[in-house]
């Protein structure tokens, strides 16, 4: 895939993930702490767990794109592990439950709608570090995964991956909104 269509791409989906999260801005607290049931996050939850994620990768990217002195590829090529990870997070339509890591769990904290608003920071420096990437090589820029040091992703599947992520639990999140208003589970 050409590096130049696949930044356009993530620009575009982390701007409708920036949208989904403004509307949920609106939401009363209520709302926004409902769950599917008794193991499942509600949307705060959801929405913290991507904080954690982002306080992990986009530090990191960032050092990576500023200190990189590559030149931008005109092909990105997905690497084996970076594909794979990249296809397995995203949703399904039958729901792929993933066992997530105690450190990036949030079931059960006191969450407000302040991880609305740290979220969607976290998506506009998203959107700035996606423009920087032009500037380097997708290819060649590797980034530590959070699961271990040893393991490290090409940049450019860094961000699908992360962009996936994402979309995943706004599905989730998206199932937990349709939820009966009446049915309170905390």
């Amino acid at each position: 895939m050409q590096s130049e269509i696949l930044i356009q791409t993530l620009l575009e989906q982390t701007k409708r993930i920036i949208n989904q999260a403004e509307k949920l801005q609106t939401y009363d607290l209520e709302k926004l702490i409902r769950r599917e049931d008794e193991t499942s996050w509600n949307i705060l939850e959801c929405l913290e767990h991507l904080n954690l994620y982002g306080d992990f990768y986009l530090p990191q990217i960032e050092r990576k794109i500023k200190n990189s002195d590559t030149k931008p590829d005109f092909e990105f090529k997905s690497g084996i592990l970076g594909n794979y990870f990249s296809k397995i997070i995203l949703p399904k339509e039958k729901l792929n439950k993933m066992k997530t890591f105690k450190d990036k769990d949030p079931f059960n904290t006191n969450l407000n709608k302040t991880v609305i608003s740290r979220f969607i920071n976290q998506q506009n420096k998203l959107l700035e570090l996606l423009n920087q990437s032009g500037k380097v090589s997708l290819n060649k820029v590797k980034i530590q995964i959070s699961i271990s040091s040893l393991i490290k992703l090409k940049l450019g599947d860094t961000f699908q991956f992360y962009v996936n992520h994402m979309i995943r639990h706004l599905n989730q999140i998206d199932r937990i909104e349709k939820l009966n208003p009446y049915k309170q589970l905390n």
